[in-house]
């Protein structure tokens, strides 16, 4: 998946997120809380996924410098 697929991927899961912290909890689904928790593990993935891969590059970046 490339990084514009990621931040997608994010901007959905935030969406979806949102959309259910915003419902009053009487309104919510029943498995809204096992729903969130599924969504702040994947949003860590994305997030940790990108980190890495701007790490890769940056690096690459640095080491042009010293040469």
């Amino acid at each position: 998946m490339s990084d514009d697929g990621v931040e997608n991927k994010i901007e959905k899961l935030v969406a979806e997120e949102h959309a259910l912290l915003e419902r009053p909890p009487e309104h919510r689904p029943a498995d809204a809380h096992e729903r969130l928790s599924a969504i702040e593990v994947e949003l860590d993935r994305c997030w940790d996924l990108l980190r890495q891969r701007r790490a890769l590059r940056d690096e690459k970046t640095v080491e042009g410098y010293w040469q």
